[in-house]
């Protein structure tokens, strides 16, 4: 007989393991204990000093951060799909590159560079790409290996790069270059504060319904994915098809990402959509911590922050020094810098604890 969904609620913590946040009391009762939760500060104090960044930067370096915010948008893409779904994308920058291509074609071709029909346009143009990829990968009457998924979405990639590299249409080895400014009516969005804090306040848009999104029941089940598909299977979940949303949502984060970059650059070229963003991506949440979100943010910046400071002053060998740091934190810390202040419990989730609250109050 199938279990009732209730049931099924109640038993997908199990599938997430570590502590449940109970403590064990003479009566043999468990109750919840009170913890104090960290990320909630460790994101406070992350969006604090992105608003008072422009303040503090030089003109130059503002230019430079609004660059990393939306390479922080595009990692965030890339932890929906890897840190919660367990979904490992080589591919991510094909969405982020077809929708900077689709919306300097708009800027070129049509003149539209409406802030409210390019971005739109962007972001449905990596959606549409990410359901395509993702429903060949991922929706086949076999579920599909990770090896699987990793080396198609590689391909995919590399087959973007390559046909971007070789239609004129497009601009070839040398791109679109000159892309009008995005506007907003007469008003033009160019390299400053003003498109440093636009492109602040989308991140924190997105950042906000992301964290809904994996803190709601179908969040849940992906955190359970993520740990042990099987079990989730058992459960009733169609596994691939909650792996075929969450990738066509990380496709739509990162095309609204790449949109952005297309017109804070000024340009787009074959690069935007191959393999080597899209391993910078992998490298960004591996560096901060993967299934967090914050840690997407933070490994971003800080990836891109001491790539710029190492470029300047180490301009012979700074790529491998990046590497060896890179790979010293990969060693040691698997989980990411944000493991050093956010335990495994927080990470995943506390959904457990809310619902047995809940059950003890009634």
């Amino acid at each position: 007989m199938p279990k009732p969904m209730g049931a099924v609620k109640q038993a997908i913590p199990a599938t997430i393991g570590g502590d449940t946040n109970v403590a064990m009391h003479s009566s043999g009762n468990a109750r919840p204990t009170a913890t104090r939760k960290i990320l909630p500060i460790v994101e406070g104090l992350v969006l604090l000093a992105a608003l008072l960044a422009p303040l503090l930067l030089q003109d130059y370096l503002t230019v430079f951060a609004t660059r990393v915010i939306i390479l922080a948008l595009f990692a965030l893409s890339f932890d929906l799909v890897w840190g919660y779904a367990g979904i490992m994308s080589f591919g991510q920058a094909l969405f982020f590159g077809s929708a900077g291509y689709g919306v300097a074609l708009l800027a070129r071709d049509l003149d539209i560079t409406n802030i409210f029909l390019v971005l739109p346009a962007g972001t449905l143009i990596g959606l549409t790409f990410a359901l395509l990829l993702g429903g060949f990968l991922l929706l086949g009457r076999h579920p599909s290996s990770v090896i699987f998924v990793s080396l198609g979405t590689l391909t995919g990639s590399y087959a973007a790069d390559r046909l971007a590299r070789g239609w004129y249409y497009l601009g070839g080895q040398n791109g679109i270059p000159s892309i009008a400014p995005m506007s907003l009516g007469s008003y033009e969005f160019t390299e400053g504060p003003a498109f440093y804090y636009l492109v602040l306040g989308i991140l924190v848009v997105v950042y906000l319904l992301c964290r809904f999104l994996v803190r709601s029941q179908f969040g849940l089940a992906l955190a359970g994915l993520r740990e042990n598909e099987q079990r989730i299977a058992f459960f009733g979940y169609k596994a691939q098809h909650l792996k075929a949303i969450i990738f066509t949502i990380g496709g739509a984060v990162a095309g609204l990402a790449g949109s952005l970059y297309a017109f804070h650059e000024g340009f787009v070229w074959p690069n935007m959509v191959g393999v080597v963003v899209s391993t910078q991506v992998v490298l960004y949440v591996l560096f901060g911590g993967s299934g967090t979100l914050i840690g997407a943010v933070i490994g971003a910046v800080i990836v891109e922050g001491v790539s710029f400071w190492l470029s300047d002053n180490y301009r012979d060998v700074w790529p491998i020094i990046l590497g060896l740091l890179l790979l010293l934190v990969i060693l040691f810390r698997p989980l990411g810098l944000i493991s050093f202040v956010l335990g495994e419990r927080e990470r995943v989730g506390s959904f457990g604890a809310r619902q047995k609250e809940k059950r003890d109050a009634a």
